[in-house]
């Protein structure tokens, strides 16, 4: 479970329960009856282009729930197009991207299953392993302001740094204890941090620039996971609205897209960096309800 310590929310957790109940945990009407070929449930993702978008349109349409997969070319498209009702879900985006959207919003759209992380890891071209890594070393990490709290969580959990318990969802080095942690950080943009890798004892470094780097991600000193604590608000979840969140066939859907079919096919789009996650709605929903209630304080 998230970490209270970093924005406890055991009320708004009560209080996203209650209204889950509330709607009676099946659905609205209109939902009920999607899934014909007349009224197809309406997906929205941002690259409907991945390989695993066909496989799983057509092990759903075997399964005799027809879909159509609506593609976005913008992340700030998908949840205003689920919230007005011309989406049924929507699969692009992780838990704290959701819970900006609620908070900033209003809304209460609803995590109903999750997908995988994509795990952000340290690299180094001076080391060969965690615990070589020197006292007052130096350790580079993305400057946005998302990237950047994440890769904090990931020298915490190696052990290099610690944060305050007062940190939050979204640390940035001000919280970090200085006499407790083995090393400094420096924050640079996130193309840099590749580049860095000459200079510093190691860099937090995304996906994105790994190939053009010429690193592989069992290159890596360490990183995250989809059980990893830090990784919680970075699970990449399906996304419904909160009427919706008991929708059978919405749940089909979701166990559909855990096929193994529809697995490889991810994990090819990912360079095979995917680390699947399978935490239950209700747990989804409790992260989501932390950390909206940590964003907000």
């Amino acid at each position: 479970m998230f970490n209270l310590r970093r924005g406890g929310a055991v009320a708004a957790s009560a209080a996203l329960a209650l209204t889950l109940a509330a709607c009676g945990g099946s659905g609205s009407d209109e939902s009920a009856e999607k899934g014909t070929e007349e009224n197809p449930v309406r997906i929205g993702v941002v690259g409907a282009s991945d390989p695993q978008w066909p496989i799983f349109e057509d092990l759903a349409a075997e399964e005799g729930i027809s879909v159509e997969v609506v593609d976005f070319t913008e992340y700030t498209q998908p949840n205003p197009a689920l919230t007005d009702g011309d989406l049924d879900l929507n699969q692009f985006q992780h838990i704290l991207y959701l819970a900006q959207y609620n908070e900033a919003d209003g809304e209460d759209l609803t995590p109903i299953g999750a997908t995988a992380v994509y795990p952000l890891a340290l690299y180094s071209l001076k080391h060969d392993a965690l615990e070589d890594i020197p006292d007052g070393g130096e350790v580079a990490v993305p400057n946005d302001v998302t990237n950047q709290a994440r890769a904090l969580f990931v020298l915490e959990e190696a052990g290099l740094i610690t944060l305050a318990d007062d940190a939050g969802v979204v640390p940035d080095p001000t919280d970090i204890v200085e006499e407790e942690s083995k090393v400094t950080v420096t924050p640079v943009d996130a193309n840099q941090t590749v580049v860095s890798l000459d200079s510093v004892d190691a860099s937090v470094v995304n996906n994105d620039f790994i190939d053009d780097a010429g690193l592989k991600p069992e290159d890596a000193l360490f990183a995250d996971s989809a059980e990893s604590e830090g990784a919680r608000p970075y699970i990449n979840v399906w996304v419904a609205r909160a009427e919706d969140a008991g929708n059978e066939t919405f749940q089909q859907l979701v166990e559909i897209h855990k096929s193994p079919e529809v697995t490889e096919a991810l994990q090819e789009s990912a360079g095979g960096t995917a680390s699947m996650a399978d935490q239950s709605p209700e747990e989804l929903q409790e992260i989501l309800a932390e950390v909206q209630a940590s964003l907000g304080e």
